[in-house]
């Protein structure tokens, strides 16, 4: 892993309507690998998951300080193109959200915006990204299905490829497998763990066997600030924080 951070968090509250959800928070995200945040419900970790890709900017009324860099550079800066930096920082909500339209131009629709790909070049960028997404070998001999004919944890997976297709180097998880069977839950987390080799990820869950299972570093939000945050094995063995101790140990949320 690079020993410059991917993300470097300074001092960063966000509001919404003047209210702050989360205060003052700083942390590096390094490159490559899984990041997890854990908390109860309503503790700002979905807020700083989407603040690194500026998602909250759709939100009426949100407003952040402090800085969020991303490879040394402030994606709030003025001349900062929130459109770019989401290419660079793809995200996979919740709930799976297929386009409505086929699987294949599901995958295709993020390189058809934004880049000039012949056919040829359109259906490897379509069968790499499901490759990716560990969804090819289902769906390569019906890529012109409706999306909307595939199970939940393959539309789950499709998205993924989706997010994927433009070739991002950051893939955020707001929650994935949250809806999902046990089975298509262990696929997904299969998927992040592979890839964390290749990307940075940082996933939200609220499930603490998951972030075990998962993440090389956990980050605990409580109340709308960072608790603790450190290697995995650490934080759920030997928490440095009587409040993350018992979270992980279930006293709590």
């Amino acid at each position: 892993m690079s020993e410059e951070p991917r993300f470097r968090l300074q001092g960063v509250t966000c509001s919404y309507g003047g209210t702050p959800a989360v205060h003052d928070v700083t942390m590096d995200i390094p490159a490559g690998g899984v990041t997890a945040f854990i908390g109860p419900s309503g503790c700002g970790k979905s807020t700083i998951l989407r603040s690194l890709n500026r998602m909250n900017d759709v939100v009426p009324g949100f407003s952040l300080t402090g800085k969020v860099l991303l490879d040394g550079q402030d994606v709030y800066a003025k001349h900062a193109d929130p459109v770019r930096l989401r290419r660079r920082v793809g995200m996979v909500f919740q709930r799976s959200n297929p386009f409505p339209s086929s699987i294949f131009d599901n995958v295709a629709y993020g390189p058809r915006l934004h880049e000039r790909l012949s056919p040829a070049q359109l259906a490897l960028r379509v069968e790499e990204a499901l490759r990716a997404a560990a969804l090819w070998d289902e769906v390569k001999d019906r890529l012109h299905v409706q999306a909307s004919m595939l199970s939940g944890g393959q539309q789950q997976r499709l998205c993924i490829a989706r997010a994927l297709a433009v070739r991002p180097e950051v893939l955020l998880f707001d929650e994935p497998a949250s809806a999902l069977d046990p089975i298509s839950t262990a696929r997904v987390e299969e998927l992040v763990l592979e890839l964390g080799r290749s990307l940075t990820v940082v996933i939200v869950t609220h499930n603490l066997q998951q972030a075990t299972r998962v993440a090389d570093r956990t980050a605990f939000f409580l109340l709308g600030r960072l608790v603790e945050y450190g290697p995995t094995i650490q934080l759920f063995t030997a928490p440095q924080n009587s409040q993350t101790e018992a979270y992980v140990s279930g006293r709590f949320g």
